[in-house]
Protein backbone atom coordinates (compact mmCIF):
# COMPACT_ATOMS: atom_id res chain seq x y z
CA UNK A 1 0.00 0.00 0.00
CA UNK A 2 1.02 3.28 -0.21
CA UNK A 3 -0.68 6.09 2.02
CA UNK A 4 -1.89 9.56 0.95
CA UNK A 5 -0.81 11.63 3.85
CA UNK A 6 0.67 14.72 5.21
CA UNK A 7 4.14 15.09 7.43
CA UNK A 8 2.96 15.82 11.26
CA UNK A 9 4.31 15.81 14.34
CA UNK A 10 3.24 13.42 17.49
CA UNK A 11 2.41 15.53 20.40
CA UNK A 12 3.22 13.39 23.19
CA UNK A 13 2.21 16.85 25.54
CA UNK A 14 -1.43 15.44 25.97
CA UNK A 15 -3.28 11.71 25.64
CA UNK A 16 -5.00 11.22 22.65
CA UNK A 17 -8.07 9.18 22.05
CA UNK A 18 -6.25 6.30 19.58
CA UNK A 19 -3.23 5.87 22.00
CA UNK A 20 -5.19 5.47 24.57
CA UNK A 21 -7.21 3.01 23.20
CA UNK A 22 -3.82 1.09 22.28
CA UNK A 23 -3.09 0.88 25.81
CA UNK A 24 -6.31 -0.38 26.82
CA UNK A 25 -5.93 -3.29 24.10
CA UNK A 26 -2.56 -4.12 25.57
CA UNK A 27 -0.61 -2.07 22.36
CA UNK A 28 2.90 -0.49 22.78
CA UNK A 29 2.16 2.26 20.70
CA UNK A 30 1.09 4.84 23.33
CA UNK A 31 3.11 7.36 25.94
CA UNK A 32 3.33 7.80 28.98
CA UNK A 33 0.52 10.58 28.77
CA UNK A 34 -1.51 8.39 27.74
CA UNK A 35 -0.88 5.89 30.15
CA UNK A 36 -1.39 8.15 32.63
CA UNK A 37 -4.86 9.10 31.46
CA UNK A 38 -5.95 6.04 30.88
CA UNK A 39 -4.91 4.52 34.14
CA UNK A 40 -7.17 7.76 36.15
CA UNK A 41 -10.23 6.01 33.46
CA UNK A 42 -9.54 2.73 35.07
CA UNK A 43 -9.80 4.28 38.35
CA UNK A 44 -13.45 5.16 37.66
CA UNK A 45 -14.59 2.03 36.08
CA UNK A 46 -11.95 -1.14 35.78
CA UNK A 47 -14.00 -2.39 32.59
CA UNK A 48 -12.49 -0.14 30.24
CA UNK A 49 -10.46 -2.62 28.50
CA UNK A 50 -13.53 -4.46 28.48
CA UNK A 51 -15.48 -1.97 26.75
CA UNK A 52 -12.39 -1.55 24.01
CA UNK A 53 -11.55 -5.09 23.47
CA UNK A 54 -15.65 -5.40 22.98
CA UNK A 55 -15.80 -2.37 20.75
CA UNK A 56 -13.20 -4.83 18.63
CA UNK A 57 -15.22 -7.57 18.27
CA UNK A 58 -18.25 -5.71 17.72
CA UNK A 59 -16.20 -4.48 14.26
CA UNK A 60 -14.96 -7.83 13.62
CA UNK A 61 -18.42 -8.86 13.43
CA UNK A 62 -19.83 -6.25 11.89
CA UNK A 63 -17.44 -6.38 8.56
CA UNK A 64 -17.97 -10.37 8.83
CA UNK A 65 -21.93 -9.71 8.12
CA UNK A 66 -21.02 -6.60 5.51
CA UNK A 67 -18.91 -8.85 3.63
CA UNK A 68 -20.93 -11.58 4.16
CA UNK A 69 -24.13 -9.33 2.44
CA UNK A 70 -21.75 -8.52 -1.13
CA UNK A 71 -19.92 -5.52 0.32
CA UNK A 72 -16.57 -5.26 -1.01
CA UNK A 73 -15.45 -1.24 -0.07
CA UNK A 74 -14.85 -0.08 3.39
CA UNK A 75 -14.02 3.67 4.32
CA UNK A 76 -13.00 3.08 8.60
CA UNK A 77 -12.59 6.44 9.92
CA UNK A 78 -10.96 6.78 13.11
CA UNK A 79 -9.11 3.30 12.87
CA UNK A 80 -7.24 3.91 15.60
CA UNK A 81 -3.86 2.29 15.51
CA UNK A 82 -3.59 -1.08 13.38
CA UNK A 83 -4.29 -4.19 16.57
CA UNK A 84 -3.98 -7.41 14.52
CA UNK A 85 -6.79 -8.24 12.92
CA UNK A 86 -7.54 -5.41 11.35
CA UNK A 87 -10.53 -4.48 9.42
CA UNK A 88 -9.09 -5.55 6.40
CA UNK A 89 -8.41 -8.72 7.21
CA UNK A 90 -11.81 -9.65 8.17
CA UNK A 91 -13.05 -8.28 5.18
CA UNK A 92 -10.66 -9.61 2.97
CA UNK A 93 -11.05 -13.63 4.78
CA UNK A 94 -14.35 -13.35 3.53
CA UNK A 95 -14.51 -11.48 -0.07
CA UNK A 96 -10.17 -11.15 -1.04
CA UNK A 97 -10.85 -8.52 -3.53
CA UNK A 98 -12.11 -6.03 -0.65
CA UNK A 99 -11.12 -2.58 -0.90
CA UNK A 100 -10.30 -0.92 2.58
CA UNK A 101 -9.27 2.91 3.25
CA UNK A 102 -8.00 3.18 6.68
CA UNK A 103 -8.14 7.47 8.35
CA UNK A 104 -6.68 8.80 11.10
CA UNK A 105 -5.51 12.02 12.09
CA UNK A 106 -3.19 10.79 14.73
CA UNK A 107 0.62 10.51 13.18
CA UNK A 108 1.63 7.97 15.12
CA UNK A 109 -0.99 5.79 13.30
CA UNK A 110 0.34 6.99 10.05
CA UNK A 111 3.83 5.91 11.43
CA UNK A 112 2.75 2.06 11.83
CA UNK A 113 0.11 1.91 8.54
CA UNK A 114 2.39 1.28 6.06
CA UNK A 115 3.93 -1.54 8.03
CA UNK A 116 0.75 -3.38 9.37
CA UNK A 117 -1.76 -2.69 6.73
CA UNK A 118 -0.93 -5.18 4.48
CA UNK A 119 -3.62 -6.73 2.57
CA UNK A 120 -4.08 -9.38 0.11
CA UNK A 121 -2.94 -9.13 -3.64
CA UNK A 122 -6.35 -9.13 -5.21
CA UNK A 123 -7.72 -6.21 -2.55
CA UNK A 124 -6.55 -2.71 -1.75
CA UNK A 125 -5.36 -1.62 1.47
CA UNK A 126 -4.81 2.10 1.86
CA UNK A 127 -4.03 4.65 4.66
CA UNK A 128 -5.08 8.21 4.63
CA UNK A 129 -4.31 10.84 6.75
CA UNK A 130 -7.52 12.91 8.02
CA UNK A 131 -9.64 14.22 10.65
CA UNK A 132 -13.11 13.41 10.73
CA UNK A 133 -13.97 17.14 11.38
CA UNK A 134 -12.78 18.08 7.74
CA UNK A 135 -15.24 15.22 5.74
CA UNK A 136 -14.51 16.59 2.23
CA UNK A 137 -10.75 15.81 2.99
CA UNK A 138 -11.97 12.09 4.03
CA UNK A 139 -14.14 12.07 0.58
CA UNK A 140 -11.40 13.53 -1.21
CA UNK A 141 -9.21 10.94 -0.31
CA UNK A 142 -11.24 7.83 -0.07
CA UNK A 143 -12.41 8.58 -3.87
CA UNK A 144 -9.21 8.36 -5.22
CA UNK A 145 -9.54 4.61 -3.93
CA UNK A 146 -13.16 3.42 -3.90
CA UNK A 147 -15.70 3.16 -6.48
CA UNK A 148 -18.77 5.70 -5.38
CA UNK A 149 -20.79 4.16 -7.73
CA UNK A 150 -20.89 1.16 -5.48
CA UNK A 151 -21.74 0.32 -1.86
CA UNK A 152 -19.23 1.26 0.60
CA UNK A 153 -19.48 0.26 4.39
CA UNK A 154 -18.63 3.35 6.40
CA UNK A 155 -17.18 2.46 9.78
CA UNK A 156 -17.45 5.44 13.26
CA UNK A 157 -16.35 2.45 15.64
CA UNK A 158 -15.67 4.07 19.03
CA UNK A 159 -15.05 7.76 17.31
CA UNK A 160 -18.07 10.31 17.37
CA UNK A 161 -18.06 10.32 21.45
CA UNK A 162 -14.75 12.56 20.69
CA UNK A 163 -16.77 14.46 18.35
CA UNK A 164 -18.66 18.02 20.48
CA UNK A 165 -22.02 19.51 19.80
CA UNK A 166 -19.71 22.43 18.51
CA UNK A 167 -18.14 20.19 15.85
CA UNK A 168 -21.75 19.34 14.54
CA UNK A 169 -20.86 15.57 14.95
CA UNK A 170 -24.44 14.24 13.38
CA UNK A 171 -23.73 16.82 10.55
CA UNK A 172 -20.38 15.37 10.05
CA UNK A 173 -22.14 12.29 9.33
CA UNK A 174 -24.75 13.09 7.14
CA UNK A 175 -22.17 14.78 5.19
CA UNK A 176 -20.31 11.32 4.41
CA UNK A 177 -23.24 9.50 3.66
CA UNK A 178 -24.46 12.42 1.39
CA UNK A 179 -22.02 10.83 -0.89
CA UNK A 180 -22.57 7.61 -1.24
CA UNK A 181 -24.33 5.65 -3.09
CA UNK A 182 -27.75 3.33 -1.99
CA UNK A 183 -26.68 -0.21 -0.83
CA UNK A 184 -24.21 1.53 1.47
CA UNK A 185 -24.12 0.81 5.05
CA UNK A 186 -22.93 2.90 8.54
CA UNK A 187 -21.67 0.78 10.93
CA UNK A 188 -21.28 2.74 14.72
CA UNK A 189 -20.24 2.66 18.13
CA UNK A 190 -20.65 5.13 20.92
CA UNK A 191 -20.18 5.48 24.53
CA UNK A 192 -22.81 6.44 26.42
CA UNK A 193 -23.41 7.81 30.16
CA UNK A 194 -27.13 6.63 30.33
CA UNK A 195 -26.13 3.19 32.55
CA UNK A 196 -23.06 5.12 34.44
CA UNK A 197 -23.82 8.85 34.84
CA UNK A 198 -21.72 9.69 37.69
CA UNK A 199 -18.82 7.56 36.53
CA UNK A 200 -18.93 9.11 33.16
CA UNK A 201 -19.25 12.44 34.22
CA UNK A 202 -15.56 12.40 36.43
CA UNK A 203 -14.48 10.46 33.00
CA UNK A 204 -15.66 13.68 30.55
CA UNK A 205 -14.16 16.61 32.89
CA UNK A 206 -10.80 14.66 33.48
CA UNK A 207 -10.35 14.60 29.88
CA UNK A 208 -11.64 17.99 29.17
CA UNK A 209 -9.09 18.86 31.92
CA UNK A 210 -6.31 17.03 29.74
CA UNK A 211 -7.65 18.38 26.48
CA UNK A 212 -9.89 15.34 25.30
CA UNK A 213 -13.52 16.04 24.60
CA UNK A 214 -15.89 13.50 25.20
CA UNK A 215 -19.54 14.22 23.82
CA UNK A 216 -21.53 11.30 25.38
CA UNK A 217 -24.93 10.93 24.03
CA UNK A 218 -28.04 8.94 25.27
CA UNK A 219 -28.91 5.91 23.10
CA UNK A 220 -31.89 8.18 21.51
CA UNK A 221 -28.93 10.68 20.42
CA UNK A 222 -26.76 7.92 18.91
CA UNK A 223 -30.21 6.57 16.87
CA UNK A 224 -30.25 10.15 15.73
CA UNK A 225 -27.34 8.87 13.54
CA UNK A 226 -29.09 6.42 11.64
CA UNK A 227 -31.76 8.84 10.60
CA UNK A 228 -33.60 7.85 6.89
CA UNK A 229 -31.61 4.80 7.18
CA UNK A 230 -32.67 1.26 7.54
CA UNK A 231 -31.01 -0.37 10.84
CA UNK A 232 -29.97 -4.12 10.45
CA UNK A 233 -31.90 -6.10 12.73
CA UNK A 234 -31.39 -6.60 15.77
CA UNK A 235 -31.08 -2.78 15.51
CA UNK A 236 -29.42 -0.06 18.07
CA UNK A 237 -28.05 -2.00 21.08
CA UNK A 238 -25.45 -2.91 23.69
CA UNK A 239 -22.43 -3.85 21.27
CA UNK A 240 -21.69 -7.39 22.19
CA UNK A 241 -25.27 -8.05 21.62
CA UNK A 242 -25.53 -7.22 17.87
CA UNK A 243 -25.44 -10.77 16.33
CA UNK A 244 -22.93 -12.58 18.31
CA UNK A 245 -23.16 -15.80 16.10
CA UNK A 246 -20.64 -13.64 14.25
CA UNK A 247 -17.44 -13.78 16.75
CA UNK A 248 -16.01 -15.10 19.99
CA UNK A 249 -17.50 -13.35 22.93
CA UNK A 250 -14.96 -10.72 25.29
CA UNK A 251 -13.72 -12.04 28.32
CA UNK A 252 -15.87 -9.42 31.13
CA UNK A 253 -18.38 -8.55 28.66
CA UNK A 254 -21.07 -10.44 30.70
CA UNK A 255 -19.84 -8.96 34.19
CA UNK A 256 -21.87 -5.70 33.90
CA UNK A 257 -23.16 -3.57 31.82
CA UNK A 258 -21.59 -2.06 28.34
CA UNK A 259 -22.03 1.83 28.87
CA UNK A 260 -22.42 1.38 24.80
CA UNK A 261 -24.38 1.19 21.87
CA UNK A 262 -23.48 -0.05 18.69
CA UNK A 263 -25.72 -0.55 15.32
CA UNK A 264 -25.30 -1.04 11.64
CA UNK A 265 -27.96 0.42 9.05
CA UNK A 266 -28.48 0.28 5.26
CA UNK A 267 -28.83 3.49 3.01
CA UNK A 268 -31.80 2.92 0.81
Amino acid sequence: MTGQHRTAEIDTSRPHPARMYDWYLGGKDNYPVDEAMGRQMLTLDPRVPVMARVNRAFMHRATRWLAGHGIRQFLDVGTGIPTEPNLHRVAQEIAPDARVVYCDNDPIVLAHAAALLRGTPEGVTEYLQADVRDPDAVLEGARKILDFDRPVALSLVALLHFVSDEDRAHDLVGRLLAELPSGSHLVMTYATADFTPEESRAATEKLRAAGVTLALRSRERFTRFFDGLDLVEPGVVVPHLWHPELGEPVAGQEDGVIPGYGAVARKP
